[in-house]
């Protein structure tokens, strides 16, 4: 027979504390490593961040601080960047924080000895996690090395055959020391038969007399037995008499309240049916193009470079409606109103002249064009070193216009196009145009809202022709000027 070696159990837990103190002592090191050397780039990176942006601080240009803010936060370690001027006024905040925090250096920023700012950046903190999976091979090597122990001691510490049978001998003699003679086992086995026969007689008497006893209660009750029952059944009849006219009259209370409740919903769901009807007609479709400007820079930026800014934005807007409508496509549809834009973004409404004008697919493309003219003169800009914002755009018609502005401004991403239409605006774009529903809906106008997934050849062909024509005026226009 094979025995485990003694207290293996005990030596185990030993084992994993071990590895567990070892394990703790490495992730606390190697953090310490870690933010030391975080610390010292964090500080190089500041005093590079303010020799770059002295000149953009002194005077105050906060297009140029963003951008070259922008260009720090791409560093991984990099949280958030904070810009503030000499009177402590935040110029450029740029980064997720307070999402991630971690440690923050901060160092004033001088030309000469005047004080021009002061430049806060934030470097994220490194998870204990991270530390692990980062040390992963010596962490499962230490938690196989700590196993091999354990199955090494319990090989060797096993206990061999002597050993065995000295144990075997010293508990034999101990089993005949704890024993007396053989006379005197007699004689205390004689006592506890004389014992046992005393006590044996004394519980029969105890009985007796407590049999007895019963008997003379039960006789005295035994005539009252059918009184108490028929008392009983009668208390119960009553009880479950009331217990059903009480749960009729909650029963009918009930039905007159779900019957109110039922009323309410069904008033409350005829006032929407007029908006989310899939089966009304397509007459007129309004575009709204908004900024996408997470940070609210055009409303921190100065009335000389926004003014000209919305201008550009208005035009570009206004020549893409003049040359879209003119492709023999789009015959038929017309614009109700000229676009302006202003900081929450501009509206253009089209409406249809007649029944087979296609104001539906007009509406998309308007939209569509748009993205793709922002595009190209928001990377131009950037490259410039010059402000300008993404866009993002919906076509709804006008039943609907209000709930797109709420989309646009709940779920609405960068560069994106979405369209809230019915069933017969849907039917004009489903031959040009190919779309997807959002992922997990949280309202009704979400379910019902699709987003711009890409087109055919033709009409992409199309817009890239209205596009550059576009552009082409533009730069007529700024050859002119």
């Amino acid at each position: 027979m094979t025995y485990l070696a003694p207290r293996q159990g005990l030596f185990a837990i030993i084992l994993l504390v071990s590895f567990c103190l070892q394990t703790l002592l490495l992730v606390i090191s190697t953090d310490q490593q870690l933010s030391n050397s975080r610390a010292l780039k964090g500080e190089q990176m500041v005093a590079q961040l303010i020799d770059e942006a002295r000149l953009s601080l002194e005077n105050k240009d906060r297009v140029s601080l963003s951008v070259i803010a922008n260009r720090y936060t791409s560093e991984q370690d990099v949280t958030r960047i904070l810009i503030k001027d000499n009177n402590d006024d935040i110029l450029v905040p740029v980064g997720n924080a307070p999402m991630q925090q971690g440690d923050t250096i901060r160092q004033i920023a001088t030309n000469g000895d005047a004080v021009i700012g002061s430049v806060a950046l934030t470097l994220k903190d490194v998870s204990k996690g991270e530390i692990i999976a980062m040390q992963w091979p010596f962490v499962i090597g230490t938690m196989l090395l700590h196993l091999l122990l354990w199955l090494i001691y319990g090989y060797l510490a096993r206990p061999t055959k002597e050993q065995i049978n000295a144990l075997s001998r010293d508990i034999q003699e101990l089993y005949r020391d704890q024993y007396r003679p053989v006379d005197q086992r007699g004689y205390d086995r004689e006592l506890e038969r004389q014992s046992a026969s005393q006590l044996a007689d004394s519980q029969v008497a105890t009985d007796n007399t407590a049999n007895a006893a019963y008997d003379e209660v039960t006789n005295a009750r035994k005539f009252n037995v059918h009184n108490e029952v028929n008392e009983y059944l009668r208390t119960q009849q009553n009880q479950e008499t009331g217990s059903v006219t009480d749960n009729l009259a909650s029963a009918s209370e009930g039905s007159e309240s779900e019957i109110a409740d039922t009323d309410g919903v069904a008033s409350q769901a005829a006032s929407h049916t007029s908006k989310l009807s899939a089966n009304r007609s397509v007459d007129s479709v309004k575009v709204q193009v908004v900024f996408h400007d997470e940070f609210n820079m055009l409303e921190r930026l100065a009335p000389a470079q926004r003014l000209p800014y919305l201008a550009l934005c208005t035009q570009l807007l206004n020549q893409a409606v003049t040359e879209l409508l003119r492709q023999p496509l789009l015959l038929g549809v017309s614009a109700m109103n000229e676009a302006h834009f202003e900081d929450n973004g501009a509206s253009v409404v089209l409406k249809a002249d007649n029944s087979h004008a296609k104001v539906a697919l007009a509406g998309v493309m308007l939209a569509k064009l748009y993205l793709m003219l922002n595009k190209i003169i928001h990377d131009k800009h950037i490259e410039l070193s010059r402000f300008a914002l993404p866009a993002k755009a919906g076509v709804s018609d006008d039943a609907q216009s209000e709930p797109m502005t709420h989309l646009l401004q709940s779920i609405g991403k960068k560069e994106q196009l979405l369209i809230l239409l019915p069933n017969a605006g849907l039917k004009q774009i489903s031959n040009h145009v190919q779309v997807h529903n959002i992922m997990r809906p949280t309202t009704v106008y979400e379910r019902e809202c699709a987003i711009f997934d890409g087109a055919n050849d033709s009409l992409i062909q199309r817009l890239a022709d209205v596009r550059n024509a576009v552009l082409m005026i533009e730069d007529e226009d700024e050859l002119h000027m």
